[in-house]
């Protein structure tokens, strides 16, 4: 019985600290340190949540850049990616419908499409693409959008993230972040 008694009491105490006191030390070092990343990296636009830095979104007017395929329907609650093999029929498919449909949006464009575009991300919501996938763009951005090329690229840089600490990951641009700088231009 003193087992028991024991056993219940470390318990109860391992329950309080570990099941109340660290998650709300963990939440609370969260609010005080990294507030805007605790709570979801919003974008807020005119009082307006327009999307999150963190999660890509689905983009399908040709005057915007478009981001990577999601084989998650751009829904967060389904994260996931398409699952299908390199020799699944259906992907091949997926790829050449997105080629033909980047193709079709920009018929002079005859540079190689970047994989990024006709590919999707393990998570399905990917909100980066590179900045060789931006620039694969900027021509019917820049057209579709009365604006010079020049204008779109300075864009282009001016929201390419560099690799964190100068050498993890790759160079990336925000596509929800740049599209937003797009429409703030006016155009």
């Amino acid at each position: 019985m003193k087992d028991l008694v024991t056993a219940v009491r470390v318990f109860a105490i391992l329950t309080v600290i570990l099941g109340i006191g660290y998650p709300l030390a963990v939440w609370g070092i969260g609010q005080a340190v990294f507030r805007n990343q605790a709570n979801g990296s919003f974008i807020v636009r005119q009082g307006e949540l327009v999307g999150s830095r963190l999660i890509g979104q689905g983009f399908d007017d040709p005057r915007y850049f478009w981001g990577r395929p999601s084989g998650a329907g751009y829904d967060a609650a389904a994260s996931s990616g398409a699952n299908l093999g390199p020799t699944n029929p259906a992907l091949l498919e997926g790829v050449q419908n997105r080629v033909e449909e980047l193709r079709d949006s920009d018929p002079g464009n005859m540079a190689p499409v970047p994989t990024e575009l006709v590919t999707a991300s393990g998570s399905g919501l990917d909100p980066h693409i590179s900045p060789r996938a931006a620039e694969f763009q900027v021509p019917r951005v820049a057209r579709l959008r009365h604006m010079a090329q020049d204008d779109v690229r300075r864009l282009v840089r001016q929201y390419t993230e560099t690799p964190d600490l100068g050498i993890l990951g790759e160079a990336r641009v925000n596509v929800l972040e740049l599209n937003l700088a797009l429409d703030e231009e006016g155009r």
